[in-house]
């Protein structure tokens, strides 16, 4: 995590996209009725690069929405005893961000990140744990002092602005992870609340290559250029030379798109299509 980064961690490689492609990938082609899902999967190219989006995104933010129900459990937990949560308290939210590691195969790391102000004992405070290279689950250790780190201030970061301002979850980068591992990553993060009041955020990495090995074989399948891009406009995944992945598109409203019915929209010479409840949107040319 930086300065341009989201909460990256090692995590193993994912070689196959149709391990988060769904039902459709789990029914054989010689099935009759596989084939004909096939089929109709192939003549809507626009509807399977939503679907398949939709699919791989909605497993991590399974994950963030767990965290954020334990968390918002906890909190609660700990002020109906009458007293302030200090840093040790999350220290009970390790066993389900362990398992959920273990479960979602494009989780890199997940954990929680507290608001400034939360913890009675520490100005800020991530419980954050991240899959390493040999497998192993670690902890992400750092100095949050803001005497000495240029890392203490996290709360201008997207991961963390987004669902602070919008009271909704949303996907965040891609950024380069200066400090765990030079990778580009994509942030998927929710507002975490405890009566009205914004604690924090819950949040799951996902290494962009893995993301776009599940998303690009279907949008190399639409006939033009096509990226999808998050509410700021930052791209996630393109087959556009004119667009690549971590660059900032210029243009229409795309957090508009987000906040309204996930209806197809068209703007600038350009269709605009949120993927499903996935804080993306898919951008083609209007042909």
């Amino acid at each position: 995590m930086g300065r341009s980064t989201g909460l990256a961690g090692p995590a193993e490689a994912v070689t196959d996209p149709d391990r988060v492609d769904g039902a459709v990938s789990r029914v054989r082609d010689s099935d009759p009725v596989g084939e004909a899902v096939r089929r109709a999967r192939d003549s809507d190219p626009v509807a399977e690069v939503v679907r398949r989006v939709r699919d791989a995104l909605e497993e991590v933010f399974t994950a963030v929405a767990a965290t954020g129900a334990d968390t918002g459990t906890l909190l609660a937990e700990v002020s109906g005893s009458g007293r302030e949560p200090v840093a040790a308290d999350l220290a009970a939210l390790r066993p389900g961000l362990h398992a959920r590691l273990a479960a979602h195969p494009l989780v890199s790391g997940v954990g929680f990140v507290a608001a400034p102000g939360l913890l009675s004992d520490v100005p800020g405070w991530l419980e954050w744990w991240q899959r390493g290279p040999d497998g192993a689950v670690r902890p992400l250790l750092l100095d949050l002092d803001p005497e000495h780190s240029a890392y203490s201030d996290y709360t201008h970061w997207d991961w963390y602005t987004l669902p602070r301002e919008t009271g909704r979850r949303a996907v965040a980068g891609p950024y380069v992870d200066y400090l765990c591992s030079d990778e580009y990553s994509l942030t998927l993060s929710a507002p975490v609340g405890l009566g009205g009041r914004f604690t924090g955020v819950a949040a799951a990495d996902v290494y962009l290559r893995h993301f776009e090995a599940a998303v690009l074989p279907v949008l190399q399948r639409l006939p033009g250029p096509a990226r999808l891009v998050n509410a700021r406009g930052r791209v996630a995944a393109s087959t556009d030379p004119a667009h690549l992945a971590g660059s900032l598109t210029k243009g229409p409203d795309f957090a508009a798109v987000l906040a309204g019915p996930p209806a197809e929209h068209r703007a600038d010479g350009l269709r605009l299509l949120p993927c499903g409840t996935t804080p993306l949107v898919l951008v083609t040319t209007d042909d």
